[in-house]
C-alpha cells in the first residue's frame, strides 16, 4: 500500500494526510503563564509532560501512546476549567439566568480531544508540544482516544450538535444523560453477519469527566405508598420504596466554538446504596453479599438493553426513570439555592424532553413538588406545563414507548397514580370541550386500553408540555394531522416545527479541513458560526480554477477513504468510481435493501452486457442493527453476500464494488462524509422524522438520491430541484397505495429487472447456494413489503440512470456539488438552537468574559500540507 501522503501510528493504522493538517482555530493567548493556563508553547510542553509524570505516572521512556494522549487531554481540559467555573458558577449561578436543561437517553458526543483543540484554538500548539516534547504526530493521539458510544444513531448524534450550538451561541445550558458504562455495541463482522462485541470505551479512564460524589441523589423503585393528612389538613401521599439506588453525576465540559462558554454535560451513574452486606458476606454467601451492588449498577451498565423480553423492557424504564429523576432532583437542587419557592422555577428552567425517552420526567417533576416540596397540585401542574417542551423523532407507532401497566406499578407505584389523576383532569376537560365524542376520549386518554392497559409515554409527554415540535416540515405536518390529530385539535398552540441541523464544527472543519481552508480563502472564517455565509460560494461556480480544486479536494478525501476501506475489508476499491453512500441505522424503513437490489440489477446489466460503457460505482454502506431486530441484522449479511460475490467476480473488475465498513460511529463518519459523490436518502415517504446525515452530505458537496421525505424536502428546496435526483411516491401516494390495497406480487411479477434480482437472492446465488437463508427477508418483501420496496424499485432505477448521466459531465456535477454545499447554510444546529431559544425556551444569550482576557483573534490558518517524509 502506498503511504506517500500519510503516516503510521502506534497501532499500525495508515494515518490520512488529511488528519494531519487539520484546519483549525488560532487565538491570541490569554497571557497568564501558568502551568495550568498559560498557552505559550513553554509552558504548555512542560504542563504536558508535568501531566504524564504525576498523573499517569510514567515518564517518557515508559509512556505508550494512550499515555501521551491521557496527558495531552489533561493539559486542555486544565485550560477549559477556568472557563467553565467561570461560565456556571461565576455567571449562571451569580446572575440567576434562565437555563436550558436538555434530556436526553443518548449522546453520540465523538472524540472529545480533536473537538476541544478546534473550538480553544490550540490545534497547532498542540501537534508542536507533542512533536518536541515526545517526538510523536498529534493524529497518533488523536487515535488513541475511545469514542463515547452513549447513543445509537441519529437522535444522539443531534443532541450532541446541539450541546455544541449552544456553547457556541453561548446560550445557558445543561445537558442531561446516563453515563453508561459500555456504550453502543462493537460491530465486528464474521462470516458476513454483525457480531455484537462490549464496548469498553471507560476501560482506559475518560480524562474529560469530572465526578461530581458530592451532587449524589436518591432515586426509588418499587414498594408502595401511603395516603395522610398532614398538619394542616391536606391530603398528603408518602412513597415507601422497596429498593433505593444512588446516583452519582460525571460533568463533561461542552467547550463553544471561539468564545469562552463552557456549557456541562452532566451524566449519572447508578450506585447501591450499601456496596454489600456485611453480615451475609461474614457468613459465606459471599454472591448474595454483593447482590445489591450488582442489581443497582446494572442500570446504567451498558446503553438500552434489548428489550424484547421482561427483563430488557423493565431494566430499560428503570434506566429512563433512573436519569430523569437524577436530573430533576438536580435542577430543583441548582434552582433553590438562588430561590426559597417554586414561582419563579419555569422562568429558570426550561426542561427539553428529547423524545418519549425522558417523558416520565412529567411524573417525576409533579411528584417531587407534591410529595416533596408540597405544593398544591393546580400549582405543580401549571409549574410542569410551563417548564417542559418535548421534540417528537418518530413516525414509526411501535417506537413511540408504551409501558403495560403491571410493570410500570410494580416499579414506579406513586407515579401510576400521578398519572391516571392527570388523565382524569385532562379527560374531564376534554369532555366539556368535545361531549359525547368518547371515540377522542379514547384516542387522546394517556391509557392505552386492550388486553393489557398501557401508559402511552408519548401522550403524557403531549399533555404535560407547553410545546410539542416536530424535526423537518413534512414530519410536523404528519405529527398534527396523522400522529397527534386529537392533540392538534385540543392543543393547536403548543405545535410547532424545528427542523434539524447539524455542527458545521465537527462535520466540516474538523471531518473536511481542505475544504473548509478552501472556503475561507475565498469567503472567510465567518462561515464556522454564520453558515449561511457559505452562499458567497456561488459566486465561483462558474470559476474553473475553483471547481478544479474542489474536485481535487473531493478526490483527496476519497483515496483517503479508499486506503482505510482496503485497511479495514481487505477490498480494493477505485478512487475515481463514483462513491455511492448510504450509512445510517439499519431499519427496514431506511430501505438499505432497495439500495442493494439496484447493485444486484447494475451487477446483472453488467453480467449480461460486459463491454458495456458503465459508470464506475463504489456502493458504500455502514451502520448498526439494534441486537434484536432480527431482519436489519440479516440485511447486513446480505449486503456482505452481494459484495462477497461481485468483488470477486472477474467480470466486473473495478465497474462495481459493495462495501460494508463495521463499526459505524462519529470517528468513521467523519472520513465517510466528505468522501462521498452521491448520499442515499431513500426512506419510504413518511417514515422518517427527519435525518440528519443528508445534511453532512450535502454540506461536503455530496449530490443527494432520495425520497420526498423527512428534511429532504427542504434540502432540495433549498438546493434547487436541479441538484437534487428525486424519485419514488410522496407521502400522500404511498397512503393512497396502501388504502386501495398494495400488493409487492404485481410489481414482481411485472418488472423482469426486479423478478431476477429477487430470484437470485431467494435461490441461494449470493449465499453460496444455501436457498433458506435469506428465505425471511424475501417472503417479507414478495407478502407485505411494509415499506414499498417494490412499488418504487423502477423509480428509483430510473433515477440512477439520470445519476450516471449527471456523472459523466464531470464540470456540471461540480457546479452542482458547489451549489449544494453553498445551500445548506439552513442545515446548521445554530440555527435549530436559535429557533428553540426563540419559540420554546426564551433564553437569551450570556456572553462569558474572562477578567484577563485580551482581544481575541481567531483565523483560519492556511498551511501547506505536513507530511513526515
Amino acid at each position: 500500500m502506498n503511504h506517500d501522503n500519510g503516516s503510521t501510528n502506534h497501532d499500525g493504522k495508515h494515518a490520512p494526510h488529511w488528519k494531519k493538517h487539520i484546519c483549525r482555530t488560532e487565538h491570541v493567548p490569554i497571557q497568564v503563564q501558568d502551568d495550568r493556563t498559560g498557552m505559550d508553547i513553554e509552558t504548555l510542553k512542560r504542563a504536558f509532560l508535568d501531566n504524564l509524570y504525576y498523573i499517569q505516572a510514567k515518564d517518557k521512556g515508559w509512556a505508550t501512546a494512550h499515555d501521551f494522549f491521557m496527558a495531552l487531554s489533561y493539559t486542555v481540559r486544565d485550560r477549559l476549567l477556568h472557563r467553565w467555573l467561570k461560565t456556571v458558577e461565576q455567571t449562571y449561578f451569580q446572575k440567576d439566568v434562565k437555563v436550558v436543561c436538555y434530556l436526553s437517553a443518548e449522546y453520540l458526543i465523538g472524540p472529545q480531544l480533536s473537538k476541544n483543540l478546534t473550538n480553544v484554538g490550540m490545534y497547532e500548539q498542540a501537534r508542536q508540544v507533542v512533536r518536541e516534547s515526545a517526538g510523536l504526530d498529534l493524529y497518533d493521539l488523536l487515535e488513541q482516544e475511545d469514542e463515547p458510544g452513549l447513543g445509537n444513531g441519529g437522535l444522539g448524534r443531534l443532541a450532541a450538535c446541539f450541546l455544541d450550538s449552544l456553547s457556541t451561541l453561548e446560550i445557558p445550558a445543561i445537558g442531561y444523560g446516563i453515563r453508561y458504562e459500555y456504550g453502543i455495541f462493537q460491530q465486528t463482522i464474521r462470516n458476513g453477519t454483525q457480531v455484537e462485541v462490549p464496548d469498553r470505551w471507560l476501560r482506559f479512564g475518560n480524562p474529560w469527566e469530572i465526578p461530581r460524589p458530592d451532587y449524589t441523589v436518591e432515586v426509588k423503585f418499587g414498594g408502595h405508598t401511603e395516603a395522610y393528612t398532614d398538619e394542616r389538613g391536606r391530603y398528603q401521599v408518602r412513597w415507601i420504596p422497596q429498593k433505593t439506588i444512588l446516583g452519582t453525576p460525571y460533568d463533561i465540559p461542552m467547550v463553544g466554538y471561539n468564545t469562552n462558554t463552557v456549557n456541562t454535560l452532566r451524566l449519572w451513574s447508578a450506585k447501591a446504596s450499601e456496596d454489600f452486606n456485611l453480615q451475609i458476606f461474614n457468613s459465606g454467601d459471599f454472591a448474595n453479599a454483593v447482590a445489591d451492588k450488582v442489581y443497582s449498577e446494572n442500570i446504567t451498565k451498558v446503553l438500552y438493553p434489548n428489550d424484547n423480553n421482561y427483563q430488557g423492557r423493565e431494566l430499560r424504564l428503570m434506566q429512563e426513570y433512573f436519569f430523569v429523576s437524577c436530573s430533576l432532583q438536580d435542577i430543583i437542587r441548582t434552582y433553590l439555592r438562588s430561590h426559597n419557592n417554586f414561582d419563579q422555577f419555569p422562568n429558570k428552567c426550561a426542561i427539553q424532553i428529547n423524545d418519549t425517552h425522558p417523558a416520565i420526567g412529567i411524573a417525576e417533576l409533579m411528584r417531587l413538588l407534591l410529595d416533596v416540596h408540597q405544593l398544591g397540585w393546580d400549582e405543580a401542574w401549571d409549574i410542569t406545563q410551563k417548564a417542559f417542551g418535548f421534540t417528537n423523532h418518530t413516525l414509526l407507532p411501535e417506537a413511540l414507548e408504551r409501558w403495560p401497566i403491571s410493570v410500570f406499578g410494580r416499579l414506579l407505584p406513586r407515579h401510576l397514580e400521578i398519572i391516571f389523576e392527570i388523565n382524569q383532569r385532562f379527560l374531564d376537560g376534554v369532555r366539556s370541550q368535545f361531549p359525547g365524542d368518547d371515540g377522542k376520549l379514547s384516542r387522546l386518554s394517556l391509557i392505552e386500553e386492550g388486553a393489557e392497559k398501557q401508559v402511552r409515554m408519548a401522550h403524557l409527554a403531549c399533555v404535560g408540555s407547553h410545546a410539542i415540535n416536530g424535526v423537518a416540515a413534512l414530519h410536523t405536518e404528519l405529527v398534527k394531522n396523522n400522529l397527534f390529530p386529537d392533540f392538534y385539535q385540543v392543543f393547536p398552540q403548543k405545535f410547532s416545527n424545528k427542523t434539524n441541523g447539524v455542527t458545521p464544527r465537527r462535520w466540516m472543519l474538523i471531518a473536511n479541513p481542505k475544504l473548509a481552508l478552501l472556503i475561507t480563502e475565498k469567503i472567510g472564517k465567518g462561515w464556522i458560526k454564520n453558515l449561511e455565509e457559505l452562499k458567497q460560494l456561488e459566486a465561483f461556480v462558474e470559476d474553473e480554477d475553483f471547481r478544479n480544486r474542489w474536485q481535487q479536494i473531493k478526490q483527496d478525501n476519497k483515496q483517503d477513504l479508499a486506503e482505510y476501506i482496503l485497511q479495514t475489508t481487505g477490498i480494493h476499491v477505485d478512487a475515481n468510481s463514483l462513491f455511492d453512500i448510504q450509512v445510517k441505522r439499519l431499519h427496514e424503513y431506511k430501505r438499505q435493501h432497495l439500495n442493494l437490489l439496484r447493485v444486484i440489477t447494475f451487477y446483472n446489466y453488467i453480467k449480461q452486457n460486459p463491454n458495456a460503457d458503465v459508470v464506475p460505482r463504489t456502493a458504500i454502506f455502514a451502520g448498526k442493527a439494534a441486537p434484536g431486530y432480527a431482519m436489519a441484522k440479516l440485511i447486513i449479511q446480505l449486503i456482505n453476500s452481494v459484495g462477497n460475490v461481485v468483488n470477486n467476480d472477474p467480470d466486473i473488475g473495478d465497474r462495481l464494488k459493495v462495501v460494508f465498513l463495521p463499526n459505524y460511529n462519529v470517528s468513521v463518519a467523519e472520513r465517510i462524509y466528505p468522501s462521498a459523490d452521491l448520499s442515499e436518502q431513500i426512506s419510504t415517504a413518511g417514515k422518517e422524522a427527519s435525518g440528519t446525515s443528508n445534511m453532512k452530505f450535502a454540506m461536503n458537496g455530496a449530490l443527494t438520491i432520495g425520497t420526498l421525505d423527512g428534511a429532504n424536502i427542504e434540502i432540495r428546496d433549498r438546493v434547487g430541484h436541479e441538484n437534487f435526483f428525486l424519485f419514488g411516491m410522496n407521502t400522500a401516494e404511498v397512503l393512497q397505495k396502501k388504502a386501495q390495497g398494495y400488493h409487492p406480487w404485481d410489481y414482481y411479477n411485472s418488472n423482469p429487472q426486479l423478478k431476477q434480482a429477487i430470484d437470485q437472492i431467494a435461490s441461494g446465488y449470493f449465499s453460496k447456494g444455501d436457498s433458506n437463508l435469506f428465505k425471511p427477508l424475501v417472503e417479507s418483501l414478495k407478502n407485505r413489503d411494509d415499506y414499498m420496496l417494490f412499488a418504487d424499485y423502477q423509480s428509483y432505477i430510473e433515477c440512477q440512470q439520470r445519476v450516471d448521466e449527471a456523472y459523466r459531465d464531470r464540470d456540471t456535477w461540480w457546479r452542482k456539488s458547489i451549489l449544494n454545499s453553498a445551500r445548506t447554510g439552513y442545515f446548521s444546529s445554530d440555527r435549530t438552537i436559535c429557533e428553540y431559544a426563540r419559540d420554546i425556551w426564551q433564553v437569551q444569550p450570556i456572553p462569558i468574559t474572562l477578567e484577563d482576557e485580551q482581544e481575541e483573534n481567531a483565523a483560519i490558518q492556511l498551511k501547506a500540507p505536513l507530511s513526515k517524509l
